[in-house]
């Protein structure tokens, strides 16, 4: 390219009228010239070169090379051509050298700036210095994005996710990018800048203390299994309560059952408690932990009438009938009257309403039988005697676990006022009405 700008000058020198000019018309001509010859190295490159490794990549069996070339991988390495080409050409305008400028006279100084330039081509090598940093950077970002994505393909991704760990090689390549950039910009040695910035280690630690904290955190989310992509979580201080989408280095993103999304700081996750469902997802069930209270002045003593009408459900009449034997047994034994209801033993409508209930839940097909399995009386309070059930659901799909929660409840509520119990609730407006009536 030094021949060619030499043609260009000796050719405006020709002209009289361009004389003045034909040094700059010289080197701008010969600097289009050089552009138009990168881009269209650029573009053929581009165009052969990325079609014959899309096809390669078509026929082959593996799906990395496909992942490659959707992330532009190889298109980002086309732009290595132009960048020699600019490289190996920057220089068209310096006078060749056999010795160090500073050791030349100023008459010799003098005399060859007539027809060259001494710091455009440095300049213009800068440039090009400060492009290779920029393709190098686009080329590790585009095969980093692409070996996250491969990786996500293999069947512990799920378990392991590692775009924390490539972020942060992000950030390391970026900021060596950057140091890079300014010490061609100022034309010092990097190690000096880096050697530098030992100095500004406190506030490069205040910086980027999210993202330091992000990457331990990170980390332990991943070595102890805590959270993954995928999982049901639930944090009330974030007010997240859904599905989690992503995992990055300093966020985590948490789709909620409104649709909406929830970003917490990934140190939050090993620094706050949270819920995480995925054991009961992968368990045989899903929890039921429901009570009903019932009004404790309907309470009583089951007498020959009620105990009758007991007898005939199908479902408890066993029971009722085995027990009252039992009661009957141990009352003659003891030579209790039947008149003597505080001495002797007796059935009470709450105590076969309870067994009915376990009865009831042992013979519903979407109650798991081999996990926890409890119909228990709570603390009486205020409002009355709390019957908890404390079951477990086969389905454990959201809304499929509401509805049979609901039926069963359904049930139970509708059933009470069988066994001459009432369900407390608070008066309202109709029971003060019926009142005044």
């Amino acid at each position: 390219m030094r021949t060619y700008y030499k043609f260009f000058l000796d050719y405006l020198r020709s002209f009289e009228a361009l004389e003045v000019f034909s040094k700059p018309l010289a080197a701008f001509i010969t600097l289009v010239s050089i552009l138009v010859i990168a881009w269209v190295a650029f573009y053929i490159t581009r165009r052969l070169f990325l079609q014959l490794v899309k096809r390669i990549a078509k026929k082959t069996k593996t799906e990395w090379d496909d992942i490659l070339v959707k992330n532009r991988v190889f298109k980002a390495l086309a732009h290595l051509v132009p960048a020699f080409i600019l490289y190996y050409t920057c220089d068209f305008s310096s006078p060749q050298l056999h010795q160090e400028l500073s050791e030349l006279s100023v008459e010799a100084i003098d005399i060859l700036s007539i027809d060259h330039y001494f710091t455009l081509g440095i300049t213009l090598l800068k440039m090009v210095q400060i492009y290779f940093a920029f393709i190098i950077v686009t080329v590790v970002n585009r095969v980093l994005n692409a070996g996250n994505e491969i990786y996500n393909t293999t069947a512990y991704a799920h378990h392991r996710p590692i775009k924390g760990y490539v972020q942060l090689v992000k950030i390391f390549v970026y900021f060596m990018a950057g140091i890079l950039v300014i010490s061609v910009l100022l034309g010092k040695d990097p190690t000096v800048l880096l050697a530098g910035l030992g100095a500004m280690a406190a506030v490069l630690l205040l910086v980027f203390k999210d993202t330091i904290l992000g990457f331990v955190a990170s980390i332990q989310l991943s070595a102890n299994n805590m959270v993954k992509i995928g999982d049901w979580i639930e944090m009330p201080s974030h007010r997240a309560d859904g599905t989690v989408l992503d995992i990055t280095l300093n966020t985590v993103k948490v789709q909620n059952w409104d649709k909406t999304i929830a970003t917490i700081p990934t140190y939050s996750l090993v620094a706050e408690s949270f819920n995480n469902w995925k054991g009961m997802e992968e368990s045989g069930g899903r929890r039921i932990k429901r009570s009903v209270v019932i009004d404790m002045s309907s309470i009583c003593f089951c007498d020959h009438e009620l105990l009758s009408k007991f007898q005939n459900l199908v479902l408890i009449k066993d029971y009722v009938k085995g027990k009252q034997n039992e009661i009957e047994k141990y009352n003659a034994e003891k030579g209790l009257d039947d008149n003597d209801l505080i001495s002797r033993r007796s059935q009470t409508n709450v105590g076969i309403f309870r067994r009915y209930l376990e009865l009831y839940l042992k013979s519903h097909p979407m109650i798991n039988q081999q996990m926890t399995f409890l119909v228990r009386q709570l603390q009486p309070t205020e409002k009355g005697l709390p019957i908890e059930i404390y079951v477990f659901s086969k389905d454990k799909e959201w809304a499929n676990y509401e509805a049979i929660q609901a039926d069963i409840f359904d049930h139970i509520l509708a059933v009470v006022p069988e066994f001459e119990l009432r369900v407390f609730q608070a008066p309202t407006g109709f029971d003060i009405t019926q009142i005044k009536e």
